[in-house]
């Protein structure tokens, strides 16, 4: 399973460059990857696979797989149809398509997330790849991204999707704690009872109902037909939709006699059958016809699945499996019409069938399959659908008629609007001659319909042989209750009975609501009595921006000291307010251990109190600074050596970054128009102080047993084989959370970055070579040049002093900054300490030669650099899952040198390295933005002024 995964990614990866050296043509070989997957699947059809690698544990994300009977089933149609697709994609597209590499590795990559997807135990792990779906689903439905329609589908298929994934994610975590299990297989083998899980169920339902296309959520499916045919034919008829269908069918073994399982399933699933199945009679669009085809039968399929009886399951799956057939076989039959005519419009569509014989018959063998007739295997999942809902023990009496009378009704709209297709496309429509579009039309290639022509005859072949269907899908249905009902196997003659008698009336009625089409046509409803979903959708969007633009403009009205002081009063109240009504534990105060901290207080104090009155801005800056340095001061007394000097280090490296900015900014405050709110504003303060001090003082009284902190030192070294507990805690422990925040660096550097380049975003520090010549002659024209930069500085803002300074002690600061990485696992120091070291260098080199020196001093973009950080980082974290170890997990390697002796080597370092690139590449990027940038800014001003 790990190697399917691993070969479709592969692939992906690879698929724009095959596109580029044979363009079309590259989808054959990509079509071998799910086609020799595919083979896998087939030699291990009747065994279980178990896979599970520990990944995060802590968060009960290890990749737990599972390959059983419904994951091959499932497996059959995502990796066989996903090989024909991909093979009819070779002759569908032409080598000058707009990216079409891109295109072809997001279809390889869709085909792996959908094995993930239906091969994950792990609830956790379906849900991401659920999601990657999604996110594949809007780049393909997308695709043709210069056209607003396109645009549009896209957007509208990701939000609904995605706000059904959301809410099943909650029921997944629901489920999941209240089970005390993420597995799939624990869940359902002893499936938790009562109201709460209740809940998790119906949030759940709610993500498959959304992803399957049914009712309320059933307009995306339609819209996304704005997409490539082959996304319509894949995604849309034979993966994606069916992911929900999966999931209901993969829980109700375990669920279906919840008490909202039945009623919303089945509810939902008859009103999306009856619905779209008559909406499909009002299209023109052939892709149309299929779309709304696709969601009446999705309906068809929930219910079957969902009534959790055997017998309906076994119906359940045989038509998810003549459903993929028949309606990818349509929808490539549409993209071949498409492609040969110019339109999908049936009133342009005549005499077709005449033009292209071969490519009517495939399509009336589909057609005759989504019908349900004899003997294709649509009709004896029909069969088998009818049998298993008349009398059903789960299901009260009545409401079985009314289900059966529901699937008959649907039906019959079924057969009509298979029909239509098929005389839409290809019939004559009482013309002498064929339609210009079809006169002009060109010749479908045999290898052009090969896909298409292999599923129409499997569907027809697997009717006739339907035990043989039986023995594939009858072991997963029987892994669900019988409730007392009669062993089923499917069979193309069951005898005269009811099941037969009701087909021969669907399809009689099928036949004869066609005849009356023209009275079907003047039955058109200006307004449509259930309402209009895309508008409904519309109308929910614009509601939603009108709600969110009164809001901001309440809560945000451009002040930004309303806004710090919202946010700060809610950080007063609600804690206070919940302290104040609940059960206050004895507290215990102790206001210093040593003389010196009651030193250092009053300094911090004394800075914080002199900020607040100081009107000139940087004076400030340094008092906020002197508050920092005490802290860390603090942390030194005691006995935190590497949080004194992470402190030291980040509040020097803060406050370049504020002098770098109040550059731009006047050297005074104006408060002028402050003096009536100075009061207010101490009284938060105040009450901001107060709230945090009280709520340490809860939190250390609160406690009732040994602080965990006890035994980190002996977890540090056991378990992360280092001594310095703050660097095994950051790139071991919980190397996670440092993943988290170096991640939040590099945005963070973006988005400063991006405020002040319009344009380009990364690039290297402009260098000495690239000024231009009237810079060089104001330099002071020394014989000694100390840093290349300083000759290009205006002499009245130059200091020889700093630059004699800087290149002395330049190199000890990157020397010490590469100490502090290497010792840092057991010393004071690691990657961010010596990240921050090497920045503060660069600052150096900045201050004492100006841009030009900074680009001398690294002449790498800093993008690069923060991207070699990132990919070291969680390069780690994949390295290690691999090796069969959990993400991030580290190895220690012991080697004796002859010259140094034992030598220890944590396989953390390399994480460690990943975060002080990135730090290394934040103060880069920093300088280059608020500095470089700032002073190109002040001199292309100064020469205007000039002028």
């Amino acid at each position: 399973m790990l190697a399917i995964l691993i070969a479709h990614t592969v692939a992906a990866v690879f698929a724009p460059l095959l596109v580029r050296w044979w363009g079309r043509n590259a989808f054959f070989p990509l079509a071998l990857v799910p086609l020799v997957s595919l083979g896998w699947v087939v030699a291990n059809w009747n065994t279980e696979q178990f896979l599970s690698i520990e990944w995060a544990p802590g968060l009960s994300m290890n990749v737990d797989m599972r390959f059983d009977s419904l994951a091959a089933i499932m497996s059959l149609l995502v990796l066989g149809i996903g090989a024909l697709i991909l093979l009819y994609c070779a002759r569908y597209f032409e080598d000058d398509e707009p990216r079409l590499g891109i295109f072809a590795a997001e279809m390889v990559a869709f085909s792996g997330a959908m094995f993930g997807l239906i091969t994950s135990d792990n609830m956790l792990v379906l849900y991401t790849f659920w999601e990657i779906t999604t996110v594949l689903s809007f780049l393909l439905v997308g695709h043709y991204a210069e056209r607003a329609s396109s645009r549009r589908a896209a957007t509208q298929a990701l939000l609904v999707t995605t706000a059904g994934g959301l809410a099943m994610l909650v029921g997944i975590i629901i489920l999941g704690q209240v089970a005390g299990s993420y597995n799939l297989s624990d869940v359902i083998a002893d499936a938790p009872s009562g109201w709460l899980p209740g809940v998790a169920i119906v949030l759940i339902l709610i993500g498959a109902l959304s992803k399957s296309a049914i009712v309320p959520m059933h307009f995306w499916l339609p819209g996304a037909m704005a997409a490539p045919t082959p996304v319509s034919g894949y995604l849309h008829a034979a993966a994606m939709v069916k992911a929900g269908i999966y999931l209901v069918a993969r829980l109700a073994p375990g669920f279906a006699d919840s008490g909202p399982w039945r009623a919303t399933v089945i509810s939902l699933g008859l009103l999306s059958m009856i619905l779209a199945g008559w909406r499909a009679l009002r299209a023109f669009d052939l892709k149309l016809v299929l779309a709304f085809g696709t969601v009446s039968q999705l309906g068809f399929l929930m219910v079957l699945v969902g009534i959790g009886t055997e017998k309906a399951m076994l119906a359940g799956l045989t038509m998810v499996v003549a459903h993929a057939m028949f309606k990818a076989t349509l929808f490539m039959v549409v993209g071949i019409i498409d492609h040969t005519t110019g339109t999908r419009d049936i009133r342009k569509l005549a005499h077709l069938g005449k033009k292209a014989p071969w490519l009517a018959v495939i399509a009336a063998l589909a057609a005759a399959s989504m019908a349900g007739l004899p003997p294709f295997l649509g009709f004896v999942g029909k069969e088998a659908a009818l049998s298993a809902v008349i009398g059903t023990p789960v299901l009260n009496p009545a409401v079985s008629a009314l289900v059966v009378t529901g699937l008959v009704v649907g039906s019959i709209l079924t057969v009509t609007y298979s029909i239509r297709f098929v005389w839409g496309a290809f019939g004559r429509k009482q013309l002498k001659r064929p339609s210009p579009a079809v006169k002009n039309m060109h010749a479908p290639t045999a290898l052009f319909m090969a896909a298409p022509a292999f599923l129409a005859v499997l569907g027809l072949v697997s009717g006739i042989f339907s035990p043989v269907v039986d023995t594939l899908v009858s072991p997963f249905a029987r892994t669900v209750d019988a409730y007392g009902q009669a062993s089923y196997h499917l069979s193309l003659w069951h005898g005269f009975n009811l099941p037969l008698g009701l087909t021969a009336i669907v399809v009689v009625g099928g036949v004869s609501l066609f005849i009356a089409h023209r009275m079907v046509n003047r039955l058109r409803f200006e307004h449509p009595p259930l309402g209009n979903a895309d508008r409904v959708y519309d109308s929910v969007l614009k509601s939603m921006d009108t709600l969110s633009l009164r809001l901001t403009g309440t809560t945000q009205r451009g002040s930004l000291p309303l806004t710090q002081g919202t946010i700060l009063l809610t950080l007063v109240l609600l804690p206070m307010i919940l302290l104040a009504i609940g059960r206050e534990p004895e507290l215990d105060f102790v206001f210093f251990d040593t003389p010196m901290q009651v030193v250092i207080s009053v300094i911090m104090i004394s800075g914080a109190l002199g900020a607040t009155v100081m009107r000139n801005r940087l004076a400030s800056v340094i008092l906020v600074g002197l508050t920092g340095y005490g802290c860390g001061v603090i942390f030194a007394v005691h006995g935190a050596p590497d949080l004194a000097l992470t402190q030291f280090l980040v509040e020097t490296l803060t406050l370049v970054v504020f002098v770098l900015v109040l550059r731009k900014l006047p050297a005074e405050v104006d408060d002028r128009g402050s003096a009536g709110s100075r009061l207010p504003r101490a009284a938060l303060a105040i009450a901001v102080g107060a709230t945090v001090t009280v709520l340490g003082a809860f939190a250390m009284n609160a406690r009732s047993t040994d602080p965990i902190s006890l035994q980190l030192p002996d977890a540090a070294y056991l378990l992360g084989d280092g001594k310095n507990i703050v660097n095994v805690l950051l790139v071991d422990i919980r190397a996670w959370d440092t993943l988290g925040e170096i991640s939040v660096l590099l945005v963070a550097a973006t988005g400063v970055a991006s405020l002040v380049f319009r344009n380009r975003r990364f690039g290297s520090a402009p260098r000495v070579s690239d000024a231009p010549a009237t810079d060089s002659d104001s330099g002071v024209g020394t014989d000694t040049t100390w840093l290349l930069g300083g000759d290009l500085i205006d002499p009245r803002h130059r200091s020889l002093i700093l630059e004699v300074t800087t290149r002395l002690i330049f190199p000890t600061i990157m020397v010490l900054s590469v100490y502090f990485f290497f010792s840092g696992h057991n010393a004071p120091g690691g990657g961010f300490a010596g990240g921050l070291t090497a920045g503060l260098a660069l600052v150096l080199r900045y201050l004492a030669g100006g841009r030009y020196e900074l680009g001398e001093a690294v002449p790498i973009d800093a993008g690069k650099i923060l991207g070699l950080g990132l990919i070291l980082a969680s390069g780690t974290a994949i390295s290690s899952m691999f090796l069969g170890a959990p993400a991030l997990s580290s190895a220690t390697l012991e080697v004796t040198l002859p010259v140094l002796g034992d030598i220890k080597l944590v396989t953390a370092l390399f994480f460690d390295l990943g975060v002080y690139l990135i730090v290394v590449g934040l103060v880069l990027d920093v300088l280059r933005s608020l500095g470089a940038r700032l002073d190109a800014q002040v001199e292309m001003q100064s020469q205007v002024n000039a002028r």
